[in-house]
């Protein structure tokens, strides 16, 4: 990696990844006039893997791959997955920070909502600005003592869950992801219940 670039640090379980992540990402890098935007793959999403079933890191791993493989700027890490445990962003931006790199956090709406519940919060708030991304039927996050900044991507209602859906329905998901991912999930026989 460079030393001292802006990067935006763009993290999630990506169960799986969507065309909405694609967009955010090439929002963000574009608006704040990012070096980097980089797609960590969570290894153990805490906040989620005790409500539901998470897809294997590996198989997550390969889809995002897929999904930013022609997009200069636009890069998929592994940081969490290695590090293995619980994710926990403060770590992963403490990484970046260590290398010499200015950490923009990349989030939805809907997930800044709860940024004051992550772990390490408070140390996370001083290390951080946060590239907040217009999501449908979301409002503005009321936070304090974030440094927020709104990016308004293209409007498209997708979600990881909806994908989900759409796949354990066996409809047809060529508006929500590409096609390579959709091959990827079929032929790897990947299922949500």
């Amino acid at each position: 990696m460079c030393m001292g670039q802006r990067i935006g640090l763009f993290g999630g379980s990506f169960d799986p990844p969507h065309t909405g992540h694609l967009l955010a990402a090439v929002a963000v890098q574009s608006a704040l006039r990012l070096d980097r935007v980089i797609l960590v793959v969570a290894n153990d999403p805490w906040q989620k893997s005790t409500q539901r079933h998470i897809t294997d890191s590996h198989h997550r791993l390969a889809m995002v791959r897929l999904l930013v493989e022609e997009f200069e700027g636009i890069e998929v890490s592994d940081l969490e997955i290695s590090r293995g445990g619980p994710s926990y962003t403060i770590e992963t931006v403490n990484e970046l920070r260590d290398r010499g790199d200015e950490v923009i956090l990349v989030v939805g709406a809907d997930a800044a909502a709860g940024l004051d519940t992550w772990e390490r919060s408070d140390e996370l708030r001083e290390l951080v600005e946060v590239a907040v991304l217009d999501r449908p039927g979301y409002p503005w996050p009321e936070l304090t003592g974030w440094r927020l900044h709104r990016v308004k991507a293209e409007s498209l209602n997708i979600s990881s869950s909806g994908v989900r859906h759409l796949v354990g329905d066996g409809t047809s998901t060529h508006d929500s992801v590409p096609a390579a991912i959709r091959s990827y999930i079929d032929r790897h026989g990947l299922e949500w219940s």
